[in-house]
């Protein structure tokens, strides 16, 4: 697991609080992200799990302002970098912080590259966005990319494209495309995606390498625990939207608290257990129009569901020091009197 090279005084890097993103479907808009808040330190590794369509992918184009803009927008809350209200900046300011002192690594490297460009002239476009560098230079920092990701033959390499490529390669190149400013926050998206195993740890290894080379706080986007234990210090648990459960990486695997983490746990295979099936998850994640408005919203796929859970939203609370659930189970996730339980 990674070490804590954070300090509780250091003043985090990115904040995000009280976090409304949504979409606009058949005229509505819909929250994807919904009320979430979290820091990051300088140097952290926070993990964000959760199954598809919980709003890990969307919170991340939030931060990066990437949302599509004839449909998609941030609807209330604050999203600080290195002190500075990304919310307040313009397209082009944004753009000069953005693949320099943030940057991200996208889910698909396949469609995330121009197939058009060579491989070189795509790391050199960065380059030249947000450095005074020749074409010579671009080129030559293009090659020293690519052999810092792992890439043998970067001199030919450079030449090539996305297409002739393997998956673990593109990804790799989507790696070197990201640290090649050396951000400060790199949001890497299921970046272990279609993947084989050993590719897997490969990748894993690599960011690791790199953020304790560059001092970078990584953002891990996943649904995948195994990459969570391997590479997070923190961990956040999303479900349709909202943060469930968040605390560091050890507690998370050791206790964790709210139904939701339980189950994810419970279905992670283990070697020294012999079974027909795998656990799963019954049901589905709603759907961004059929979001229960009050209550859990994982109610209707717990095991430990009570009544009133369909009638009370559970706050995020802290039950130990460190670590806080949204779960009507515990008694700090039940709203103070006089508050909304909507």
């Amino acid at each position: 697991m990674s070490g804590k090279t954070t300090t509780q005084s250091e003043a985090p890097l990115l904040e995000v609080k009280n976090l409304e993103t949504a979409f606009k479907i058949d005229g509505q808009y819909h929250n994807a992200v919904d009320n979430v808040s979290f820091n990051v330190k300088p140097r952290q590794i926070v993990g964000i799990v959760g199954e598809s369509g919980c709003g890990k992918s969307v919170m991340s184009l939030s931060i990066m302002k990437l949302l599509p803009k004839e449909n998609g927008k941030i609807r209330s809350g604050e999203i600080k970098f290195a002190g500075t209200n990304l919310e307040n900046m313009t397209d082009k300011q944004i753009n000069k912080i953005r693949g320099k002192d943030m940057a991200m690594i996208f889910q698909e490297p396949m469609t995330a590259l121009n197939p058009v460009f060579s491989i070189g002239y795509q790391i050199e476009e960065v380059l030249h966005n947000h450095m005074t560098i020749s074409k010579k230079e671009a080129r030559l920092k293009s090659i020293a990319l690519l052999k810092s990701v792992g890439i043998s033959r970067p001199e030919k390499i450079v030449e090539e494209y996305p297409h002739q490529l393997s998956g673990g390669m593109r990804q790799r190149v989507m790696i070197a495309i990201a640290i090649a400013c050396q951000p400060k926050l790199l949001i890497a998206d299921e970046p272990t995606t279609a993947l084989d195993v050993t590719v897997q740890a490969q990748i894993l290894e690599l960011l690791k390498e790199i953020q304790s080379v560059n001092d970078m706080a990584i953002i891990m986007i996943t649904h995948d625990l195994g990459v969570v234990a391997e590479i997070c210090d923190e961990v956040i648990v999303m479900y349709a939207g909202r943060v469930v459960e968040k605390t560091d990486v050890d507690t998370l695997f050791h206790d964790p608290k709210h139904p939701y983490t339980e189950l994810l746990m419970g279905a992670i295979p283990k070697l020294d257990e012999e079974k027909e099936e795998l656990a799963t998850i019954k049901g589905i994640v709603p759907s961004l129009k059929n979001m229960p408005s009050t209550g859990c919203r994982f109610a209707a796929r717990c095991p430990k569901a009570m009544p009133e859970c369909t009638q009370i939203t559970p706050q995020l609370g802290e039950t130990d020091e460190g670590h806080e659930v949204a779960c009507l189970l515990y008694e700090t996730s039940r709203p103070k009197e006089g508050m909304n339980v909507s």
